[in-house]
């Protein structure tokens, strides 16, 4: 039994109990109000972006921990492994929560996603093992954070705003950093170090990025025709 397996269960339980009060919290617009529960789950996701997004070993982690851009196998910063598993809490939370309120065919995608970040940092959490790769992915959720803020101001029907053009800018170029670069990062630390990583997690984390990858890519063709070519 890993204790790692208990922050996954107080992080759902924690972010289950934050979408049934986000509602009083943060009450919908007159515009979201027929989509209740697609305000409170954005508003979950953001809550959980803003968790990693602020606390992930950006660069200034990278310098006061060397190790970790040497080795993203064993070695990572105090928190990082709570982190990660946090992070799955999450994941399940918000997996079920598509899954009991949103139809399958306009959801399939997000939960094939969830599916895939669920067993590789699942992976982590219980091996206690590469989680300084886990973190790195969790860099494409400073990203997350425009993303989620562009689809609250959709929902409060703010599209044609200063607010909502200058956090497109924004959220397109985070999304190249974040995203595009990080995946890409990730793929040739994959590639690089294919001797050094067992065959079936190698196998895990290979299907992944070849799963993600297009994804985002996909994504990034959407928000660009969306918000600039529209």
């Amino acid at each position: 039994f890993s204790p790692g397996l208990l922050v996954v269960a107080g992080s759902f339980a924690a972010f289950r109990l934050l979408n049934r009060t986000l509602e009083r919290l943060v009450p919908p617009p007159p515009s979201a109000r027929r989509n209740r529960w697609k305000w409170r789950n954005i508003w979950t996701s953001l809550a959980h972006s803003a968790l990693p997004g602020t606390h992930n070993p950006s660069p200034c982690r990278f310098c006061l921990h060397p190790g970790l851009s040497e080795d993203l196998v064993g070695t990572h910063p105090p928190g990082a492994h709570s982190l990660v598993a946090v992070s799955v809490g999450y994941f399940l939370e918000d997996f079920v929560d598509m899954l009991c309120n949103q139809k399958l065919h306009q959801s399939w995608e997000l939960l094939f996603h969830h599916s895939v970040v669920i067993v590789c940092f699942g992976i982590a959490v219980l091996l206690h093992q590469y989680v300084g790769f886990a973190l790195v992915a969790l860099l494409v959720e400073i990203n997350s954070i425009f993303l989620h803020l562009r689809q609250i101001l959709l929902m409060a029907n703010l599209v044609h705003t200063t607010c909502y053009r200058l956090n497109s800018i924004i959220n397109l170029g985070t999304y190249m950093v974040f995203r595009i670069t990080t995946l890409a990062w990730m793929t040739r630390w994959l590639f690089l170090n294919r001797e050094n990583v067992p065959p079936a997690t190698y196998a895990v984390g290979t299907v992944g990025m070849a799963i993600m990858t297009p994804m985002n890519i996909i994504l990034f063709y959407r928000l660009l025709r969306s918000d600039f070519f529209k």
